[in-house]
């Protein structure tokens, strides 16, 4: 896809600036769905090419979206287009920019997302909503489930179709690690007394910046409340920054320097450099086993207080240029079928967003059938305990802060 000329576009620092001014429109509901019956969405749809921006990091998931998900979505008439990036804040800036230009039919048609990245778009007015709630397979998410309802604390309010759930999990190689630890605190304390075995992704990678807020959890002796706020901050941090800064000589390479993102962290356990990684998408482990990436002695390392988990979704944007086409993806994607095939760990090994109790018999047994694995416990068992994800508003200032108080003073 030839991509638009640079003078069509807003750079980043234009984005910002216009953000800041007070410019940004608030959340826009589109008017796709609204008093049409999905036959009608069904029909506009075809014959459109729907881009997906996604991080193309992942290449389970890359061939999930090639391979199962798009020729599914060509038997619908809609052309899938997978267009990846190194960092989704790149698919947000896209958007902002297209948005900033007055754009009508843009180049980004959804964006697999959550977090801050969604809050940015959220707070720019950059993402159409009040569709998510109109696919059909929405009938069989759970009204009560926090997970789909908020999205790092901000509402969803049908601006994003939820498409898979995450808990966050610690790998490791019990070949190797013969008495694992069962708190996240024990956890630091096993770093320091095996140096050089252990390291973590730098912030603002994803899964580095996750790991920092779990520390945060951690260290701070009392509840973190869930939205940012300075004085929280000011008062539970210094003893964040000061854990970090106490383990980061035993880290791999004595913390001089750290991966830049999970995959080069799986690396590293993958040829016996470090002795655990970690993760938010736990049940893809299954087929790195299988495969051979990572030692048959594998394992997920249950914590006794917990892990994080959250969901991540499909944002169409305001400026889509084929929503029609959009949303029949993401209501294909929600489908029961659709579901079952990502969340088998030989596909892509990703958890349902659907509650399974709403199901008829025969889709619920999809999942029933589902192969259970050797190296990963089941996402109940993964999921007991957790613990909610923060604010988005929290990501910035903590990752600025690692850099500030635990790189910036080694």
């Amino acid at each position: 896809m030839p991509l638009p000329r640079p003078s069509r576009l807003l750079g980043t620092a234009a984005v910002l600036t216009l953000l800041a001014s007070g410019c940004a429109a608030p959340a826009v509901e589109t008017s796709v769905a609204a008093d049409r019956p999905w036959e009608e969405v069904l029909a506009a749809a075809e014959g459109q090419t729907v881009d997906l921006w996604m991080w193309g990091g992942d290449e389970r998931g890359n061939a999930y979206v090639d391979d199962v998900l798009a020729p599914a979505a060509a038997e619908l008439g809609v052309t899938l287009r997978r267009v990846p990036v190194a960092d989704t804040r790149d698919a947000v800036r896209r958007v902002l920019a297209e948005r900033a230009a007055g754009e009508e039919d843009g180049t980004v048609d959804l964006v697999w997302v959550n977090g801050d990245n969604f809050a940015t778009g959220r707070e720019a007015g950059a993402w159409a909503c009040g569709w998510a709630g109109t696919l059909p397979h929405a009938a069989y998410l759970a009204e009560d489930d926090p997970l789909v309802a908020e999205d790092f604390g901000v509402p969803t309010e049908g601006c994003e179709s939820p498409w898979h759930k995450a808990q966050f999990a610690f790998v490791y190689d019990q070949a190797r690690v013969e008495d694992p630890p069962t708190s996240l605190s024990g956890l630091l304390d096993w770093a320091e007394a095996h140096p050089g075995r252990f390291t973590y992704p730098a912030p603002p990678d994803f899964t580095g910046s996750v790991f920092v807020r779990h520390v945060l959890h951690a260290v701070a002796g009392e509840e973190v409340p869930g939205r940012y706020d300075e004085d929280a901050a000011a008062e539970l941090t210094p003893a964040l920054w000061q854990r970090l800064r106490e383990v980061a000589p035993s880290l791999w390479r004595e913390g001089r320097t750290y991966p830049r993102d999970s995959v080069a962290l799986d690396r590293l356990f993958a040829s016996g450099e470090v002795d655990l990684t970690m993760t938010y998408g736990p049940a893809t482990l299954t087929e790195l086993v299988a495969d051979g990436t990572f030692p048959e002695s594998t394992r997920v390392l249950e914590l006794e207080d917990g892990t994080i988990g959250n969901a991540s979704f499909l944002a169409m944007p305001a400026t889509a240029g084929d929503p029609e086409g959009a949303m029949v993806v993401a209501d294909l994607a929600l489908s029961p079928e659709q579901q079952a095939l990502k969340a088998d760990p030989g596909v892509w090994g990703q958890f349902t967003v659907l509650d399974l109790d709403l199901l008829e018999p025969a889709d619920r047994a999809r999942f029933e059938e589902l192969p259970a694995s050797p190296v990963v416990p089941p996402y109940e068992e993964l999921s007991r305990d957790a613990r909610p994800e923060l604010a988005s508003d929290w990501v910035a200032p903590l990752d600025d802060g690692w850099r500030r108080e635990v790189v910036g003073r080694r």
